[in-house]
């Protein structure tokens, strides 16, 4: 972020330089207008870059790596991180790509004629920001427009502190400077899931305390009990479902953590990853009549405005589902209503949520839970990796793809996949749903042989199998031959 302002007056000022951050502004300079990003970081792409996304998903896929994770079992090849490998010979390829992202965000911002200034942002009125800088004097912009992309940031803990070496947070983690032998996640989400199996698969000894019954349970039911199983059974996580910590005590260099029914579990480490609450704090937005909710969360329409004329927000900062993704373009879409630029008018409904635990975990489009508290009608089709030539070439056979249809004209209402693959699966269910497609698109296609994306094909045969048994059922007729479950074999 190099770009000093030049004027004190633009037609968008933007709050926050992330995800939602960068591509709003590049939406409206697409469009002519004059934009302003302020950043309080001395980078720019705020958590997905710095503190999230990015260096979480790099972490992992170095330690699938060095683990050899993806060849246990394999060949009768049985690897295993080296017990005094540090966590920074992890961290290197973090570095390079996390300065690769930010040369890519200076670049975009640069070609659309962007300026930027860093700084602590606080609005004045309406139309007035504040931007304040260590030792320099305050700027003051106004604008036509702003857009709040202030992001969000890890929910302290309640009745223990951070200290930033033992108890940590997703982003202190980071820094730590040993790999863990031990550590205590609490917290059964998205953030929580994904550290405490990459964890694991380095060789830390990992113990997950949730407060709720299932791991992501905002999932398919089924998807957090493949999670635990193969959280306990290859990465040898302990998981308390249903727990609540009482209490938690340091000892030396080592964390004491008691459990409502007098468990006691201690560890080198705590990972505190138990919710994020909105940057709203300090921005002013209380004084000009911009609300916010109870944990910081800016309060927008569907349009995303906010309370007062010509103030839009989207992003982490408005909350769920708090996706670098659906950021992007709820920016892209605020700026566009902001404007009244005829071009994108609205997120799409059919949002893929990924989750890069180990295995992988992707939906899009419905879920049962949803369907039946909706009183929807709908069937499933269900295809396991074990019966797919791919799956059994690279080892994963607990894989799985889950379709839910609509009986009735056999359109496709959701997927649901758990396995290697799946974040990229997923995108396939994706645009079938989002066409209106039906199942007979995935009997229909040839998938390359063999392929994971083949396993598609499958579930829909399976699905196809439902739907004639229900048609025997109503008949009284004797059942026909099943189709055929594995690939290649059709």
């Amino acid at each position: 972020m190099s770009l000093e302002p030049e004027r004190a007056h633009y037609d968008l000022v933007v709050i926050g330089a992330g995800p939602a951050g960068e591509k709003g502004a590049a939406q409206a300079a697409y469009f002519g207008k004059r934009v302003c990003i302020v950043e309080r970081a001395p980078k720019p792409g705020g958590a997905m870059v710095n503190s999230g996304t990015v260096p979480s998903k790099t972490l992992r896929e170095t330690a699938t790596y060095f683990a050899g994770f993806r060849q246990r079992g394999l060949y009768g090849v049985d690897l295993r991180v080296k017990p005094d490998i540090r966590l920074a010979d992890f961290m290197q390829r973090e570095r390079n790509v996390i300065e690769s992202a930010w040369e890519t965000i200076d670049e975009n911002l640069e070609r659309h004629g962007i300026a930027t200034l860093q700084g602590t942002a606080r609005f004045l009125d309406a139309r007035t920001l504040e931007v304040v800088r260590y030792g320099m004097p305050p700027h003051h912009l106004t604008a036509d427009a702003f857009l709040v992309a202030s992001g969000a940031r890890p929910e302290p803990p309640v009745g223990f502190a951070l200290d930033d070496e033992v108890v940590l947070d997703s982003e202190s983690l980071l820094t730590l400077q040993r790999i863990p032998a031990s550590m205590i996640v609490l917290g059964g989400g998205v953030i929580a899931c994904e550290y405490a199996c990459t964890f694991a698969a380095l060789g830390t000894r990992v113990t997950l305390v949730n407060e709720r019954a299932r791991l992501l349970s905002h999932l398919d039911p089924e998807v957090g009990d493949a999670l635990r199983q193969t959280m306990t059974a290859r990465l040898n996580v302990t998981v308390y479902g249903h727990a609540r910590v009482a209490s938690l005590e340091i000892l030396g260099r080592r964390a004491s953590v008691t459990l409502g029914d007098g468990t006691v579990v201690a560890a080198d480490a705590v990972l505190v990853a138990t919710g994020r609450l909105g940057n709203a704090a300090g921005l002013g937005l209380e004084g000009i009549g911009v609300r916010t909710d109870a944990r910081g969360f800016v309060q927008v329409d569907a349009q995303y405005r906010t309370a007062v004329p010509k103030i839009y927000a989207a992003g982490d900062a408005i909350g769920f589902p708090a996706l670098a993704s659906t950021s992007m373009e709820q920016a892209r879409v605020a700026v566009c209503h902001a404007f009244d630029l005829q071009y994108k008018r609205a997120v799409s409904g059919v949002v893929p949520y990924t989750v890069w635990t180990i295995p992988e975990i992707a939906t899009v489009g419905e879920s049962e839970e949803s369907l039946l508290a909706r009183g929807v009608p709908f069937e499933t089709g269900r295809a396991s990796f074990r019966q797919n030539a791919r799956g059994q070439i690279l080892g994963d056979v607990e894989g799985f793809v889950k379709l839910l249809f609509d009986p009735a004209d056999r359109r496709v209402l959701g997927v649901t996949i758990v396995g290697e693959g799946a974040c990229e699966l997923i995108h396939v269910g994706m645009t079938v749903i989002a066409l209106g497609a039906t199942i007979d698109y995935f009997i229909d296609a040839a998938f390359a042989f063999p392929s994971l994306g083949e396993v598609y094909k499958y579930a829909a045969y399976d699905a196809l199998q439902r739907l004639q048994r229900q048609a025997v059922r109503l008949r009284g007729a004797p059942p026909a031959q099943p189709e055929p479950a594995s690939g290649g074999r059709a």
